[in-house]
């Protein structure tokens, strides 16, 4: 441990916690964070968080921020207590990460986003993908105009989740959730509206075709971007009996290119009118191999955390203000599918349902 580490803490200790063992301790260690607690009404979950990380476990988020005091703390819990959580910390002078999805409010995340800038904090979101290599190099290659104007684009999530993954009484509800759109597909999406956006107008269908859940386990809608062109969605949860795609596509009228892998990790297709110098490497130089759909991108993105904090800067790596816009957009998909209609994301469309308790 280096000194002058920053002191971080974990709020909630379940399945996303464990990656976040395995990234600091074994597959990509980062210097400079120095975990001094974990919270979870599960004790045990907790100590088993700081059996591997180090720190003192705690089952009041009160008791964890006074004896603790940590500078920045993992929102961990479960999808509709992040901003409820987020809040609680903030207010108690301590920084803020949130996982996906940063909240499912989107004026509750921007209410918290002025509390953190009022009060000197850092507030912000998770989407790991952001870093991985082949990403970066389908923003870059569409910021250089190398795609020429933009034909249309695509996502398509086709993973398995069983029904017993719904079983643990938040995953797929309304009011903690949501369904294959903001719990899988919101990583995509934001994938999308990052290096495609931003969209103005959507239209969507969802359905339960294999699983039981208050929301959807499949879902596809049309979008119009504000550059002119279109694109889709088809993203669902009910493939069975394994995960077998995750991908983002680009099509341009100089060129079109496609990522994949199981985290959008590996560059599948990569075609150009005009030729460039790495093109025929591309896949070479961007690819990456990983071991789960967690991918490998919360190990640079924790860098990129440090490197922030050591220069006492308070914007994070997702500000809470471009978290936000999955969320905006998944409120605007199931606005669209419980009016069945096509709706504008300038209207600030919200679902009757989501975050609805």
């Amino acid at each position: 441990m280096r000194k002058n580490s920053h002191k971080i803490a974990f709020l909630g200790c379940g399945r996303v916690a464990q990656h976040y063992i395995k990234i600091l301790n074994e597959l990509d260690p980062v210097e400079g964070l120095e975990c001094v607690a974990a919270c979870d009404l599960d004790i045990d979950k907790a100590k088993n968080l700081t059996r591997q990380l180090g720190g003192r476990a705690f089952t009041e988020l009160n008791d964890m921020l006074e004896t603790a005091r940590p500078d920045l703390v993992f929102v961990l819990t479960r999808s509709g207590d992040h901003t409820l959580h987020a809040r609680a910390v903030l207010e108690a002078g301590v920084s803020v990460i949130s996982e996906k999805p940063i909240g499912l409010d989107p004026e509750a995340v921007m209410r918290l986003s002025q509390l953190a800038e009022t009060r000197g904090l850092m507030y912000g979101g998770v989407f790991q993908n952001r870093w991985n290599p082949a990403v970066r190099k389908l923003k870059k290659t569409m910021e250089d105009g190398r795609f020429g104007s933009i034909v249309s684009a695509a996502i398509r999530l086709r993973w398995c989740r069983m029904q017993e993954y719904y079983e643990d009484g938040w995953h797929g509800t309304w009011a903690q959730d949501g369904g294959v759109i903001n719990q899988q597909a919101i990583h995509h999406l934001d994938a999308l509206n990052w290096i495609c956006g931003p969209i103005d107008a959507v239209c969507a269908a969802g359905a339960q075709r294999s699983n039981i859940l208050e929301a959807e386990d499949t879902l596809v809608a049309a979008l119009r971007f504000s550059n002119g062109s279109l694109g889709t969605i088809e993203v669902t949860t009910a493939a069975r009996p394994e995960d077998f795609e995750a991908s983002l596509s680009i099509v341009g009228d100089r060129g079109i290119a496609q990522i994949g892998g199981i985290a959008l990790n590996k560059i599948d297709e990569w075609f150009f009118i005009n030729a460039e110098d790495g093109d025929d490497r591309v896949t070479e130089d961007y690819n990456q191999e990983v071991p789960t759909g967690y991918g490998l991108g919360h190990g640079p993105m924790l860098r990129d955390l440090v490197s922030r904090l050591d220069s006492a800067g308070l914007v994070p790596p997702v500000p809470a203000v471009e978290a936000v816009c999955a969320v905006e957009l998944v409120h605007a998909l199931y606005a669209s599918i419980e009016r069945n209609a096509w709706v504008n994301l300038s209207e600030k469309p919200r679902s009757q349902k989501l975050g609805k308790q």
